[in-house]
Formats: C-alpha cells, structure tokens, sequence
C-alpha cells in the first residue's frame, strides 16, 4: 500500500495517514492480517516525524481498525463488510456532482449528519 501526505493540506498529515488507512481497509484493500509499514519506515519514506506516523496508528488503535503488536507492528484488526456504504457514499458524490455542489459543502453536510 502506498501512502502519500500532501504537507500544503489544511488537514493535519496524521489525520491524511489514518484516513487513508481507513479508505483502504473500507474499500477491502487492506484484509485482516495485513501488516503495515512500520512506523520509523513509513515516516522516514514519507520524510514526515516518527511521532506523526505514531499518532496516526494510535488514532486507528484506538478505533479497532488497526492492532499495535511489539516486535509485529501494525496490522489490520478487521475488515467490515462495507460495500453497502461504499455504495451509499458513491450515489451521495454522484448526487453532489450533478447537484454541482462543491466538495467542502458535501464534506460539511456529511459531517453534521454523522454528529
């Protein structure tokens, strides 16, 4: 799995990481067991702090998408059959296209829905 961080982002680079994490592992990408790049290597290949890659695997810890194992590293802990909601969040951004709504409104509105 390739993971990028784009540093002129208003979103916080561990934030970028955990979310793309997410994404992957939502869309089956990532399957149960899979290892990920361990942290002093992904921080040094993305050229970013240790600690940001740190926080960015506590944050998935702490949701149960990711387990943290001395001398393993990080792996995925589940994989939940998201397809239905990949199928909704497709039609939501189709409906949004047509709509010419613009992201960051899409974004907002899906936001305080969730609250």
């Amino acid at each position: 799995m390739l993971l990028r961080v784009d540093p002129s982002s208003p979103e916080p680079l561990f934030q970028q990481l955990a979310d793309q994490v997410r994404r992957a592992v939502a869309r089956g990408e990532l399957s149960a067991g899979t290892r990920l790049p361990a942290a002093r290597e992904l921080s040094t290949s993305l050229d970013i702090n240790l600690h940001t890659v740190l926080r960015a695997y506590q944050e998935l810890r702490d949701e149960g998408v990711i387990e943290l194992r001395r001398g393993r590293g990080a792996v995925v802990a589940r994989t939940d059959d998201l397809a239905a909601l990949h199928e909704a969040v497709e039609r939501l951004v189709q409906t949004a296209r047509r709509l010419d709504v613009p992201p960051a409104t899409t974004l907002a509105l899906l936001k305080e829905a969730l609250r």
